[in-house]
């Protein structure tokens, strides 16, 4: 994630500044309690889970624009300065979120870090949302922040979180099923966008040393690079995994590769599509993983973005 430049965040402080009086909006003076996700995909679950009785507000919410290259606006500052709960990630991913909370000096809002959920620290993987238990144990820790906020509606909460909770089955169902059908299967990556899933599903997921270089924004080394090349000339892996939202010229050059050696090619993002909950999402990944997996007759490339 791009930082927060100086003269930026002196004009967001300045809007912090000039909402920071402003009432926070809970439930409870009849307005619905007003919730900021840095994510679409948390805004996603807030949503699930707080009904009618919430206004969600999801930051980063365009899947063609890449996450990497956000930076904070006016407009954000304003939402996060209003919000009664606020979530984000955590993990270095967006930092840009705890910059402006510190501007704001809004110390009445309640904040969720995924990160301090599963106890992520800094320079792990912060793909945290493609593990189902990080899901589960947010919407627990948000469903509990909904009643103490606005304990009108608990009982409204806790039958929500009851749902939510049970519609993660199916998600997780489908995990089995790739586990038992695929574990140890070879796959590699562009990126660890998908790798936690990846881990669930029990797949060897090679070329990590290139996978953080490109996730952290360091050039890979030659060795590394030739590694990858290897694997996808002598189709030593089953598919190639690739984030969608953002490439360059290294990463496009190995998807030709892998086009080329007849490498099927699966597109995962890291910002939920628009028409999707967050439950759908996945599984449709996890189809387009499958189709990827299943075998197809030789001299046919498969590709699903």
């Amino acid at each position: 994630m791009q930082p927060v430049r100086p003269v930026l965040l002196a004009a967001l402080t300045l809007a912090l500044s000039l909402t920071a009086s402003m009432p926070t909006t809970f439930a409870a003076d009849g307005k619905r309690l007003s919730i900021v996700a840095a994510e679409n995909f948390y805004g996603d679950v807030a949503e699930q889970l707080g009904g009618p009785d919430v206004r969600v507000t999801s930051i980063l919410s365009n899947p063609d624009q890449d996450p990497h290259m956000f930076e904070a606006s006016p407009a954000a500052a304003r939402a996060l300065a209003d919000a009664a709960l606020v979530i984000y990630n955590g993990a270095d991913y967006d930092p840009w979120v705890q910059k402006l909370l510190e501007a704001a000096e809004t110390p009445s809002a309640r904040i969720i870090v995924a990160a301090d959920l599963t106890r992520t620290q800094s320079g792990d993987n912060p793909h945290l949302w493609y593990d189902p238990n990080t899901i589960s144990a947010l919407a627990k820790a948000l469903s509990s922040a909904l009643i103490t906020a606005d304990p009108a509606h608990e009982a409204d909460y806790k039958k929500r979180l009851q749902d939510f909770l049970a519609s993660l089955q199916p998600l997780r169902d489908r995990i089995q099923h790739l586990h038992d059908r695929y574990a140890g299967v070879p796959v590699t990556a562009t990126e660890p966008v998908f790798a936690y899933m990846a881990q669930a599903i029990g797949l060897e997921d090679r070329n990590q040393r290139f996978q953080r270089s490109i996730m952290n924004d360091t050039e890979p080394s030659a060795k590394d690079i030739a590694a990858f090349q290897d694997d996808l000339k002598s189709r030593r892996v089953k598919a190639l995994i690739y984030n969608s939202q953002t490439t360059d010229d290294l990463t496009s050059r190995l998807l030709d590769l892998a086009k080329a050696s007849g490498i099927p090619i699966v597109g995962v993002s890291e910002t939920e599509p628009a028409d999707k909950t967050y439950q759908e999402w996945m599984l449709d990944q996890l189809t387009a993983l499958e189709k990827a997996l299943s075998p197809v007759p030789a001299g046919v490339t498969t590709t699903t973005q």
